[in-house]
């Protein structure tokens, strides 16, 4: 396969499964009346006013079935990120459909994750900004089971397990308002298919990029719809899935995770913003609220358009950045971003406009 191919036959199959699949769930949501309605549901960080239903997994993840099944051949390691795939779509539609208890979801997030570690799948080394690699593969386990010799390597083992969950739940905090997270997912896995192309002549790197662009082309049709005025909304279902897949990607992707955690910038910095601030005010991390940057940008008078095409435009500038970029800068990168949202979030908090979000919560 050409580069060319490699980018358009898996996000053009991809793309037009999920212009078929996606009204066609809006359209069986809606009539069996799955729909989340902000009178009947009451939820502190919900936005929208009128019924909108979810399970926006449906085509995110059928997009990524059907091209992974027609492009690419079937192996022990896609066999294990398809089940998990699979498992992230049954866990979230049924928390789309009746609320799942936050804790029981995250206790789902490390067993996919565990699932995934133990068929191979991990983090043998990480980029040190400040010259040369951080080998994780070091410290190992040997044990004998079933007839067959088995080694972990614990500290990459255990990176892989804290990395999938923590971006499983920082791209649903990111899920606020019409069109948000749909076009920030496409764009990153845009910028790690790229990425996996630049080793295009490792074969091995094929099925990255075709996962990768096969996840951009379904989240493109879904923001379609997903776009203002919204007519689905991702629900976890989708963006478990979308989490879940950007952490196994960026892990095969040559171990490239400093590329993901520059191109998801935002919600990632966002996201430990939060799990701080809940921590500080005695909350549990996990809980929602209507704290997250976009509901801080919503206070301070940005339409929602606005926050989406922001999100959009900072996630393609950061992909741009990261597939540019190397360790050190982009340390800089992540380290100049969360100063930068740090301080505007500070001066929402304590600035002229708290006291009017004050009386808009209350």
């Amino acid at each position: 396969m050409s580069n060319w191919q490699l980018v358009l036959v898996p996000f053009l199959l991809a793309l037009i499964v999920s212009l078929v699949v996606t009204p066609l769930t809006i359209w069986l949501f809606a009539r069996w009346g799955l729909v989340v309605d902000p009178k009947k549901q009451k939820h502190p960080a919900q936005i929208h006013t009128e019924p909108v239903p979810k399970g926006g997994g449906i085509p995110v993840v059928l997009s990524v079935l059907i091209t992974s099944l027609v492009l690419l051949k079937l192996d022990s390691h896609l066999n294990v990120i398809l089940l998990g795939l699979g498992v992230c779509l049954v866990v979230g539609l049924i928390d789309d459909i009746r609320s799942v208890n936050p804790y029981l979801r995250l206790f789902t997030n490390f067993l996919i994750a565990g699932l995934v570690v133990s068929a191979g799948i991990g983090i043998a080394y990480i980029s040190n900004p400040f010259g040369g690699i951080i080998d994780l593969s070091q410290i190992r386990v040997s044990f004998d089971l079933f007839g067959k010799s088995h080694q972990i390597w614990v500290l990459a083992d255990l990176f892989a397990l804290l990395w999938i969950p923590f971006l499983m739940n920082a791209i649903n905090w990111s899920s606020g308002l019409d069109g948000q997270v749909s076009g920030v997912v496409a764009i990153a896995a845009v910028v790690i298919g790229l990425l996996s192309l630049s080793f295009s002549a490792d074969i091995t790197q094929w099925p990255v990029a075709i996962l990768a662009f096969a996840l951009a082309g379904g989240f493109t049709g879904l923001a379609i719809f997903h776009f203002y005025p919204q007519k689905i909304m991702p629900g976890y279902s989708a963006t478990s899935s979308a989490g879940f897949l950007l952490a196994i990607l960026a892990i095969l992707a040559t171990a490239k995770v400093g590329t993901a955690l520059v191109v998801l910038g935002l919600p990632l910095i966002d996201a430990a913003y939060s799990i701080v601030r809940r921590l500080a005010a005695g909350k549990s991390p996990v809980w929602g609220d209507r704290g997250h940057l976009h509901h801080k940008l919503l206070d301070i008078g940005w339409g929602k358009r606005r926050i989406a095409l922001f999100y959009w435009l900072i996630t393609a500038s950061l992909g741009v950045i990261a597939l540019n970029a190397n360790a050190k800068m982009k340390l800089f990168a992540i380290l100049s971003l969360s100063i930068i949202i740090a301080g505007f979030l500070l001066w929402v908090y304590f600035g002229p406009w708290s006291k009017q979000s004050d009386r808009d919560n209350g």
